[in-house]
């Protein structure tokens, strides 16, 4: 299934030359671009929104450095899901592994940098709709620090944790966008150890014992020996505190919409959105201050080192994966990418290893505001390792 929005390709030629002048890219679609009305993954959204009166200052900004558009990429419905299906617009392929799904929810910006058709791609990231595309697909895959590239222009889904990211063909095409997207460093590089996160190496471990092997004996050879416990057994209390400010948020964005449009979701989509009905407002101060705990608990560990770890519990999910298998991702998933969206710290997807069978991919995880520092290391730490069977730098 195609990468794009069903109808013409969207092209818009740059506004300038500049130091992205041979490269074109795509934009997810739930980013403006003048004079195209933003679908959302969804029929009712597209038909009840006007057509954008401007580009998103995300996309304006590549323009004028001298990149192309190239397509307008298929999401998951409204952002809601890590899969990467749409039952209105179709599944975008996994070129690599066409049996397996894309990831999602940026999915057809993934699919479309990894099939070559552009040289990147824009993806929004909540809980994970980038970093788990790009692992899924074999790609390159960035979050940045949350509030670091402008949110204007974005459709918005949970805006305490929503982000602007994006995939790139290579390391070096994804920092030549994040030299565009990012400002300017203010802060000198710091040397800081790597130090493994226990916890998502044991969670890959129980389910693909010889993949964490593979992993962390690469990460050994980034220089990660040391291993760190993040979420000292309170790993639930994460993911129900992201969850339920996550959930109040779609509520506050989405709610009303939902309820006087009715629109037709995909059933696990109508199910997700069915469920923000019953958040409980009550604990909402609450919330806010345990995330406001737990983001000085990872902000402290990250300031001293950076983390490494499986991007994703699976190295890939099978198109007919089960129910159990889906539910038992999606829990592991959202507790790890949890991390960066509480603390809106960056992280980043390095395509370690691709296959016959499946991809593999670690992440790395910084401090806020070191977006730029932990582009360069995780190049640095690629370049140096070439002797594995990677995708080229």
């Amino acid at each position: 299934m195609n990468a794009f929005v069903p109808g013409p390709l969207i092209e818009v030629k740059a506004t300038a030359l500049g130091p992205l002048s041979d490269l074109r890219f795509a934009v997810k679609d739930l980013i403006d671009i003048e004079g195209l009305t933003t679908g959302g993954g969804n029929p009712t959204w597209l038909s009840t929104h006007d057509a954008a009166k401007e580009h998103a200052p995300c996309v304006q900004a590549l323009l004028d450095a001298g990149a192309s558009v190239y397509g307008k990429t298929i999401t998951d419905e409204l952002a809601y899901s890590l899969e990467g299906e749409n039952v209105h617009y179709g599944t975008p392929l996994n070129p690599q592994w066409p049996w397996a799904l894309p990831g999602g929810s940026s999915s057809g910006s993934a699919s479309a940098v990894a099939s070559g058709e552009v040289d990147f791609a824009l993806g929004t990231d909540t809980g994970g709709s980038v970093r788990v595309p790009a692992a899924f697909c074999g790609i390159w895959g960035f979050r940045p620090t949350h509030n670091a590239v402008s949110l204007a222009g974005v459709l918005p889904f949970a805006p305490c944790f929503d982000t602007v990211g994006w995939f790139a063909s290579s390391g070096d095409v994804l920092a030549r966008v994040a030299d565009v997207l990012l400002p300017k460093a203010i802060h000198a590089p710091s040397i800081k150890p790597l130090r493994l996160l226990e916890e998502a190496f044991a969670i890959r471990a129980r389910h693909e014992p010889d993949d964490a092997s593979r992993l962390q004996q690469i990460a050994n050879m980034f220089g990660a020996i040391e291993s760190i416990s993040v979420f000292d057994d309170q790993s639930e209390a994460w993911l129900r505190c992201y969850q339920h400010l996550q959930d109040h948020d779609i509520q506050t964005t989405l709610g009303d919409w939902i309820r006087v449009s009715k629109p037709q979701f995909g059933t696990a989509i109508a199910e997700r959105f069915a469920r923000i009905e019953g958040v409980d407002s009550a604990q909402l101060a609450d919330s806010r201050i345990r995330k406001e705990s737990l983001c000085r608990h990872i902000q402290q560990i990250v300031d001293a080192s950076y983390l490494v770890f499986p991007t994703t519990p699976y190295a890939i999910l099978p198109k007919d994966a089960n129910a159990d298998l889906l539910s038992d991702f999606y829990h592991h998933a959202l507790t790890v990418n949890a991390l960066a969206a509480i603390g809106g710290l960056p992280q980043i997807t390095i395509p370690i290893q691709s296959d016959a069978q499946r991809p593999l991919a670690l992440s790395i995880l910084g401090a806020r505001g070191s977006d730029r520092q932990l582009i360069a290391l995780a190049r640095e730490l690629f370049r140096s390792h070439q002797g594995m069977n990677s995708v080229s730098l």
